[in-house]
């Protein structure tokens, strides 16, 4: 290999602090081992959460060179021919992104000799302070040493050379080693994974993005369980400004990490608005439009292929997300409307932004539609039969298709190959 293991290890710390492998060059090829959760408790379907997510994985490392699969129980080793362990660490990023899996960690490949894998074990420890404990695995139980006496024999060649103390319970510091079949992996760290189910894996739905902060995390849950999703974003114009787009692209380009391929609609909604308000709704005017703006999604979505819409509304944390309009809004679609948010509190809603890195972009200021021609007193207990009267009168079906039909397509890509498309 070009890079010493040294300058890999900085490498990864400065790429994630994904793993820190340590050593000298030539020691073994450097890959990408993942855990899998929650596929693996699947049945007879099992392989098609397993294609699924191995498509996932490929889309993720687009751009970083060739990569190779290969599938164990449970277990999935990607590695790069030729690639640099900047690149492999590069790859580790990536990865911790893709749905369906819940630990990545970067590890040292190397055949199954006893030699090979203590020395290794022992190069990962170098520099290294504080307890440590050994944990061996046995994939392969050809292996001629039990996971016990192979974790005794490495644990006391690296007390040997490193004078460091052995800890079984919450060590400092740990070293796995897991026997496979055809070679052995050697690794020290790991990252947690977005676990769930493979994008994709569920169908597809319709997220209405609004900008603010409760959007972007429900959109994330639902990706979590496996949906692919695409983005709808009501900007007040033409009597507001582009930043509201802006945010909205700038979000949708960051839950791209979660899912690759994203889409992001825009609709006008300013004049929509306005005849609503000229209507004489009055303290309906916020129901009204949600209603309209869902009308709007089902269309746009059934144009998609979307079998759900995705809201980011939570029971009770504005005035107008009360369980009787939550009602009325449902009675405006015939798609199911998923809301996973719906028994978190802000607090809770902010942190999982906050991880996911959303949150400082929908904190960013911006004037949407949803602040504009906003009545002074909200409507808490809409009557479905007066909203219904009210579009009506404005011809509503007709007006949510019209809007459909005037969506603006963007495509925000986290790995920076954007096309705005009209």
């Amino acid at each position: 290999m070009s890079a010493s293991l040294d300058s890999a290890a900085t490498e990864v710390r400065e790429h994630g602090g994904v793993a820190r492998p340590g050593g000298e060059a030539g020691l073994g090829e450097l890959c990408v081992l993942m855990k899998l959760g929650e596929i693996v408790l699947k049945g007879s379907n099992r392989q098609l959460f397993e294609r699924r997510l191995h498509n996932n994985i490929r889309a993720a490392a687009r751009g970083l060179g060739e990569i190779r699969l290969s599938q164990r129980k449970g277990v999935i080793v990607i590695r790069m021919p030729g690639g640099s362990d900047l690149q492999v660490a590069e790859l580790a990023e990536r990865m911790r992104n893709v749905m369906g899996i819940v630990w990545i960690h970067l590890v040292r490949r190397v055949a199954k000799d006893l030699d090979a894998v203590t020395d290794i074990a022992v190069r990962s420890m170098a520099e290294r302070t504080g307890t440590f404990a050994v944990r061996a695995r046995r994939r392969d139980k050809r292996f001629p040493m039990t996971s016990s006496e192979l974790a005794g024999h490495v644990g006391a060649k690296i007390q040997e050379a490193h004078h460091l103390p052995v800890k079984l319970k919450h060590p400092d510091n740990t070293v796995f080693i897991e026997v496979d079949k055809d070679e052995v992996f050697v690794f020290t760290d790991g990252i947690p994974g977005q676990g769930g189910l493979p994008v994709g894996m569920s169908g597809r739905a319709l997220v209405l993005m609004s900008g603010g902060i409760d959007s972007p995390v429900a959109a994330h849950r639902m990706m979590r369980r496996g949906l692919k999703v695409d983005f709808l974003h009501f900007s007040g114009m033409p009597f507001t400004g582009p930043e509201s787009i802006y945010k909205a692209y700038s979000l949708v380009r960051q839950l791209d990490r979660f899912q690759v391929g994203s889409r992001l609609f825009v609709v006008p909604f300013g004049k929509a608005q306005q005849q609503l308000k000229n209507s004489g709704v009055e303290r309906l005017q916020i129901v009204a439009q949600r209603r309209l703006m869902l009308k709007t999604a089902e269309a746009l979505a059934e144009r998609l292929g979307g079998a759900a819409l995705v809201t980011g509304d939570a029971l009770g944390q504005v005035s107008s997300q009360t369980l009787t309009n939550i009602t009325a809004l449902d009675d405006a679609v015939d798609l199911p409307i998923l809301r996973p948010l719906i028994g978190m509190d802000k607090t809770e809603i902010m942190a999982e932004a906050r991880r996911i890195g959303t949150l400082h972009i929908s904190e960013l200021p911006d004037e949407d539609c949803c602040t504009l021609l906003t009545p002074r007193q909200v409507e808490t207990a809409a009557k479905i039969e007066d909203l219904r009267q009210i579009e009506k009168r404005l011809d509503v079906e007709e007006l949510a298709e019209h809007l459909a039909g005037s969506a603006q397509l963007h495509k925000p890509s986290f790995l920076g190959d954007s096309a705005p498309a009209a």
